[in-house]
């Protein structure tokens, strides 16, 4: 118990971290280091809560900046794509899904920090309404697939050029929306047993801390600075989707 704990506690600090600088990762970060150790019925429970500590302690900053119109257009369209995924999980190539978007995560960061490492201009990309609505829905079925609803968001933002301080307002609502679904989900679903949650406490005071240290860092990053933390969280992000 006390080993995993220790485990847990390290993995929410780390990942922490990450998503207090970035504004995304808590889940695909804490999942690879944790899911190698701990079995998936405990860790989903601990990931979804520590990601709504994590995403939570900052939105209240990002309040005003929410373009709300948008988010409520993009909260929709992910609601419809959860059932997707759900279904994709029992029925179809859940696997072959993930591994796809873990390929274009990889693509695309690796291309855009080879374009920052050559001191090239991002290419320029205007968004529209559909091409909103159709990562809103990719993201829902990535999320009832396995709970990555931030990694397609952070692309998305990155590609049309925001800055740093428009783009969280823009992923951070919508994964604590998304994640408060999921922790309604697995709730009802019976995932939150007296050790999940008494792994959750022993790694909130550890979580706070990293999140608040990554916080800390998202404020004196340079937006250049900020792109690469963003980008090499997505090609994290990518292979760990990947292996």
């Amino acid at each position: 118990m006390w080993s995993e704990a220790a485990l847990v506690a390290g993995a929410c600090f780390v990942a922490g971290f990450c998503s207090g600088m970035a504004g995304f990762a808590f889940v695909l970060v804490a999942a690879g280091i944790l899911l190698h150790a701990v079995p998936p019925t405990l860790t989903a429970p601990v990931l979804v809560l520590g990601s709504l500590i994590s995403q939570g302690m900052s939105l209240p900053t990002l309040w005003k900046q929410i373009e709300w119109p948008r988010m409520r257009f993009f909260v929709g369209l992910a609601l419809l794509g959860v059932p997707v995924g759900l279904l994709v999980l029992s029925r179809g190539p859940a696997g072959v899904i993930v591994g796809f978007v873990g390929l274009l995560l990889v693509v695309y960061a690796g291309y855009m920090l080879a374009r920052i490492a050559l001191r090239m201009a991002p290419p320029e990309v205007r968004g529209s309404r559909a091409a909103d609505g159709a990562i809103g829905f990719a993201s829902g079925i990535l999320g009832g697939i396995g709970g990555f609803v931030g990694a397609l968001p952070a692309m998305w933002s990155d590609i049309q050029g925001w800055p740093k301080d428009r783009a969280r307002a823009f992923m951070q609502p919508f994964i604590v929306f998304m994640q408060a679904l999921t922790t309604v989900g697995l709730a009802l679903a019976g995932f939150f047993t007296m050790q999940s949650l008494v792994l959750a406490a022993l790694a909130t005071p550890a979580l706070v801390l990293g999140t608040w240290l990554g916080l800390r860092a998202y404020r004196v990053l340079p937006a250049q600075g900020f792109r690469v933390v963003l980008l090499g969280l997505l090609l994290v992000s990518g292979i760990s989707l990947l292996v």
